[in-house]
């Protein structure tokens, strides 16, 4: 999984050929922390066909307010540079593949 910046942001994920989940994140916030390890297997998992990449809201606040970003966790999809689907709060893995189905 990667972190990604306001500065990379568009290289990361507007500019990715894979569909790209990212989450938006608080170093303060439990249930994005509670989220870590299902990220992770998710990344692993779905190498080569999703790419998973955090946002730390508080140190990259550009992007943050550009997506209207309130609470944390919020997952948004991106598809083609645009994004397709935005979820909020933690959730269990089989829970969000299948809110992942029709991306992956």
């Amino acid at each position: 999984m990667i972190d990604v910046t306001d500065e990379d942001f568009a290289a990361q994920v507007i500019g990715s050929e894979l569909p790209v989940l990212v989450e938006f994140t608080a170093d303060w916030c439990p249930p994005c922390r509670q989220m870590g390890p299902v990220l992770h297997a998710l990344a692993a998992e779905e190498a080569g066909r999703l790419k998973v990449v955090q946002l730390n809201v508080d140190r990259n606040p550009e992007t943050t307010n550009a997506y209207k970003v309130l609470s944390m966790p919020t997952f948004m999809v991106f598809r083609d540079g645009e994004p397709i689907r935005a979820m909020v709060g933690a959730r269990p893995k089989r829970r969000l593949l299948a809110e992942l189905a029709d991306v992956i």
